[in-house]
């Protein structure tokens, strides 16, 4: 640029020359003139590079604003071969996790339903106490590219890892739609909660996937579970919908249908699958303020998707079932987050081949602890007790037809934030439920079982 002003100036020394031999104004004015014209175009030269360094800025914040990923070399390297993290560009990707551990004494296990106390957890029975340390530790990667007009696409997974060295899946699902208008969702993951427990924390048959949820010889709390999805022997298609205070889900879950069974098992028959279930479970919720109500019903579809051959050869099918539930809620929390009142009432019935289920509960949240009452009344019209298991009946209470009730209560308390990180949290948990069967032959009988909990959960 100096080089540029050297060239002008001398330009203008010989242009003024030639004029001054023309005019008679004095060669000083000329000089006085063309050196103000410098300065005024070195000025303007001046604010150009300052603009275009304050766009530049504008255009990359500073370092101090953005969230960084440090790299480490485990040896050294050149300036041309810097370790780095790149990700595509396409949308936002986000990486978390918890801790959950257990520590547990219970009675006897499996003495009420199916143990399904998490989604990789095999179903146990036996006649003695149990002292156990269980537990898992989840990772999920999640996606998500949002449009200026609202349309969005994503997805989910979540693996997770047990204390027994296995790996499994709780998540793994892909969506797309338009935010709070409508939204498409494919994969293995959970569709709408009609029988929320609050802050539970160790009811032991709650059970959280469409698999085990029934054990062949012990009652069944039915809780609208059974069309809801995270199956391990299929997946999910949802659709829903949003207006104004209305929510509106649509799941669709494809699966074996004889999974919801342990070791395949109902009432003494052992079963055949022939062709998957599809359940459809529509849901229906609306919501104002702090209350939110919502009604549901799912049903298999399929006909003859399993069943048995009895003695004649004759095919008999076990796959007609219907589920209705209702949920209210009223959550205080929303507008008073330290005192506010969480109350949740729930009820559901199931008209299944050959019986019918009714559960209710009612449970609350409080300044982090949560007390709850679950009761259950199975009516079973038919049991092959020929054909049961005869090891099962020294611990089985549901051997005949009849009426069976279960009563049920639960508790937690939560101590948050331990050791003052906001990330980990201790929970005490404990049940205690009692049984009640009146088969329509022999005599009626009660039994009890209880147990208890300290969860450590670690979110990172």
């Amino acid at each position: 640029m100096r080089v540029k002003y050297l060239a002008l100036i001398v330009s203008a020394l010989c242009s003024t020359g030639v004029m001054a031999a023309k005019n008679n104004v004095s060669l000083e004015d000329k000089l006085a003139q063309l050196e103000a014209r410098l300065e005024s175009a070195e000025s303007r030269a001046t604010n150009a590079e300052a603009q275009i360094q304050a766009l530049q800025q504008q255009q990359t914040p500073p370092d101090n604003s953005v969230p960084t990923v440090a790299v480490e070399s485990a040896e050294p390297v050149s300036s041309s071969a810097i370790p780095k993290l790149t990700l595509s560009g396409f949308g936002d990707i986000k990486f978390y996790g918890d801790v959950e551990f257990n520590m547990d004494a219970a009675s006897k296990t499996g003495a009420l339903t199916s143990i399904k106390t998490s989604a990789n957890e095999n179903w146990a029975s036996g006649n003695n106490e149990r002292w156990d340390i269980n537990g898992r530790i989840l990772l999920g990667f999640d996606g998500y590219r949002r449009m200026e007009d609202g349309n969005f696409a994503g997805f989910s997974v979540q693996p997770l890892a047990d204390l027994s060295g296995s790996m499994f899946l709780d998540d793994a699902a892909f969506f797309f739609g338009n935010e709070n208008n409508w939204k498409i969702k494919v994969g293995r993951f959970e569709a709408y909660d009609m029988f929320p427990l609050n802050q539970d924390t160790f009811v032991e048959y709650s059970g959280n996937t469409a698999n085990d949820l029934y054990s062949d010889g012990y009652g069944y709390i039915y809780m609208m579970k059974e069309g809801r999805g995270r199956s391990d022997h299929g997946g999910n298609f949802m659709m829903s919908k949003t207006i104004d205070n209305w929510y509106f889900e649509v799941n669709t879950l494809l699966e074996d249908g004889s999974q919801l069974y342990v070791d395949q098992q109902y009432h003494g028959i052992d079963l055949e699958n022939e062709k998957n279930v599809a359940y459809v479970r529509p849901v229906i919720s609306w919501q104002d303020d702090a209350f939110s109500a919502a009604v549901a019903m799912e049903k298999n579809l399929v006909t003859n998707a399993y069943g048995y051959y009895d003695n004649s050869g004759k095919w008999v099918d076990q796959s007609d079932r219907t589920g209705y539930g209702l949920t209210m809620t009223w959550n205080g929390q929303k507008n008073d987050p330290d005192n506010g009142l969480v109350l949740n009432a729930s009820t559901a019935y199931m008209d299944a081949t050959d019986e019918t289920d009714f559960t209710a509960g009612v449970n609350g949240l409080w300044r982090n602890f949560e007390l709850g009452y679950i009761y259950a009344h199975n009516q079973i019209d038919e049991f092959n007790t020929a054909n049961f298991d005869a090891d099962c009946d020294n611990d089985c209470w549901v051997t005949d037809p009849g009426d069976y009730d279960i009563h049920t209560l639960h508790a937690s308390y939560l101590f948050p934030n331990v050791m003052k990180m906001k990330n980990f949290n201790i929970y005490l948990g404990a049940y205690a439920s009692w049984v009640e069967a009146h088969p329509n032959e022999g005599e009626s009988n009660n039994d009890d079982r209880y147990g208890g909990r300290v969860r450590f959960k670690y979110y990172f």
